[in-house]
């Protein structure tokens, strides 16, 4: 029997206008409710033709008053450049509470598709943590997690815990990518980080689909049906 869980509506109206800064209002209204350590949840590389899916799950200390200041940087992790991401990754770290990590490998993202493996990802993440009883997730629900849990649309760009998981998960990512770039050579996944450039499309077209290509992926199974068309001679 799947696990049963309960879906905490925000009393917080959805957001209009500019792109607000992420702060505490929805870790701090579940922690009125009585939630001691809220966990935001984000994932990075749902999108991409290569390599893994990753998630990460980071509870912050709501009782500390200077909270905000020392995260002050923190923002989604698409609005920051990879070297303003690696700066915040220690500071998130020595900062929370807790904080997860977890993945789905291209195998999985295979047999599953990519929304499952996301949510596998997720799960995984969660399960490193000690401590959490509520969850704020950046517009993915998880039903195998017996938890109270609250999906937002762009979590990541109002929440200050799931913006803090979307650059822990980023950069937990982006390393393993420079990784999969050693050990497959020639298709730039340490510079694209296996999204679709068009550095990374003719690649492919020189080199076929490595290993670690989603190749149910529209674009990589193209790519496989000319290879078999058109064998190396």
């Amino acid at each position: 029997m799947p696990a049963v869980t309960t879906l905490i509506p925000s009393g917080f109206p959805e957001r209009r206008g500019p792109r607000p800064l992420p702060d505490l209002s929805q870790e701090q209204e579940l922690r009125a409710c009585g939630y001691r350590w809220v966990a935001g949840v984000d994932e990075a590389g749902r999108g991409a033709w290569a390599g893994p899916v990753y998630a990460a799950a980071v509870v912050l200390p709501l009782d500390r008053s200077d909270l905000p200041a020392l995260l002050a940087d923190v923002r989604d992790s698409k609005q920051l450049s990879p070297s303003q991401r690696e700066a915040l990754y220690p500071l998130i770290r020595e900062v929370a509470l807790a904080v997860g990590v977890g993945w789905a490998e291209v195998e999985e993202i295979h047999a599953l598709g990519i929304l499952a493996a996301t949510r596998l990802a997720m799960v995984r993440a969660v399960a490193q943590l000690d401590k959490v009883d509520a969850l704020l997730i950046d517009h993915i629900h998880l039903p195998e997690i017996p938890l109270p849990q609250r999906s937002l649309s762009k979590a990541d760009q109002r929440c200050l815990s799931v913006a803090a998981a979307s650059i822990i998960a980023k950069v937990e990512r982006d390393r393993k990518m420079v990784e999969l770039d050693r050990q497959y050579p020639g298709y730039g996944f340490a510079a694209h980080k296996g999204y679709g450039t068009p550095q990374h499309r003719w690649a492919l077209e020189r080199l076929g689909p490595s290993p670690v290509h989603r190749r149910t992926w529209r674009p990589i199974a193209l790519q496989d049906a000319r290879s078999f068309s058109h064998p190396s001679p």
